[in-house]
């Protein structure tokens, strides 16, 4: 990679251009209001900070989200949130370059959906499923294994130092869990070491696709799978044979310790005619059906909104963005008889129910 390259982070034009991509969404926000007022003194004075070495993270704000599954974001400040769209925007081709096509987790063309589909494809062409996730992925990355991953494609050593800057701000956000996360390893000092991704980060993102891109090259090359797929920190391995799948366990666990993780014990080896779960589907080599748990998730949100629309809390166009997105993701599965069931409970449910 070029040498430039900190520069192009820094410059005017990729600056703009991140604050203009941090701030889709949400121009309504304070956060936002307040950093667009004298917009163009506050870049300058970013780009100033960058350059000379003095740009140092803010703090993280937590709260708690209760979607699915209870998870603790942690939202960086939003001048923060530029600094990670400017890197972002330059490295992630270099990344880009390498990362395997089945990797569909937070990059462009890809996907949930498209992983979904991938997913089918593989239980048409294989009779058994290998799915494996690893035990709080986000809070047990390892800082010292995530920068050697950069360094060997990141030359430029400013680019690198402003990486570690981001990620060593993520350091103690985790520190709540660490009995859960800490990797059982020999050395007496593991306590000690920086591990854990904030959950809410664009790089939080980015940095999890490079740290588990050496795992998709040791399942492809080492292990010899060819029907591989990956989102985020849930990846799944095909085959015909379920001795070979569970060798390959055993084999993926032993690799998953050089990065200190852990897959979760549940890992199991079955049939594709049985069913299996991936990303809020159960899918089926001819069919899929929606998990019990996201359709009552969904049910209940398009209920609310319903309710708040008729009480004048929100909009007629907000009420529609939800229910029309909730669509939208249900209608990848067999889902008609769940959404008429929904939607026919509503005056208005000839616009949805057609879909």
């Amino acid at each position: 990679m070029s040498t430039s390259l900190f520069g192009k982070v820094c410059c005017w034009d990729n600056l703009l251009l991140a604050w203009k991509n941090a701030s889709k969404g949400k121009r309504g926000r304070a956060t936002t209001s307040d950093f667009e007022h004298q917009i163009a003194d506050k870049l300058l004075l970013l780009k100033k900070d960058l350059i000379n070495g003095d740009y140092r993270p803010g703090k993280y704000h937590h709260f708690v989200i209760e979607e699915l599954k209870r998870r603790r974001i942690s939202a960086a400040p939003f001048r923060d949130r530029i600094v990670h769209h400017a890197l972002c925007h330059v490295i992630e081709p270099e990344f880009e370059k390498r990362f395997i096509p089945t990797s569909y987790a937070n990059r462009v063309g890809k996907g949930t959906h498209r992983a979904i589909d991938k997913f089918q494809y593989y239980c048409r062409q294989h009779k058994y499923v290998l799915r494996m996730d690893i035990v709080k992925h986000f809070a047990s990355i390892d800082h010292e294994i995530l920068m050697k991953r950069l360094g060997i494609v990141i030359k430029d050593i400013p680019t690198l130092q402003l990486c570690r800057l981001i990620i060593d701000s993520g350091k103690n956000v985790h520190d709540q869990d660490r009995d859960y996360y800490a990797y059982p390893g020999d050395d007496l000092l593991d306590v000690c070491r920086n591990v854990g991704l904030p959950i809410g980060n664009l790089t939080s993102q980015f940095w999890s696709n490079c740290h588990l891109h050496s795992l998709d090259l040791f399942v492809l090359r080492e292990l010899g799978c060819k029907s591989y797929i990956r989102y985020v920190d849930d990846f799944a391995l095909f085959s015909n044979s379920k001795h070979e799948l569970w060798q390959w366990r055993e084999r993926v666990a032993t690799y998953l310790e050089t990065l200190r993780l852990r897959p979760h014990d549940e890992s199991q080896v079955h049939s594709v005619n049985n069913g299996s779960p991936w990303l809020g589907f159960v899918i089926f080599p001819n069919y899929r059906r929606i998990k019990g748990r996201v359709a009552r998730h969904g049910i209940r949100r398009v209920r609310s909104r319903f309710e708040a629309w008729q009480k004048g809390d929100v909009s007629y166009a907000q009420f529609d963005d939800s229910v029309q997105g909730w669509i939208n993701h249900v209608s990848h599965g067999d889902s008609f008889g769940l959404r008429m069931r929904v939607l026919g409970q509503m005056t208005w449910s000839g616009k949805y129910g057609r879909k």
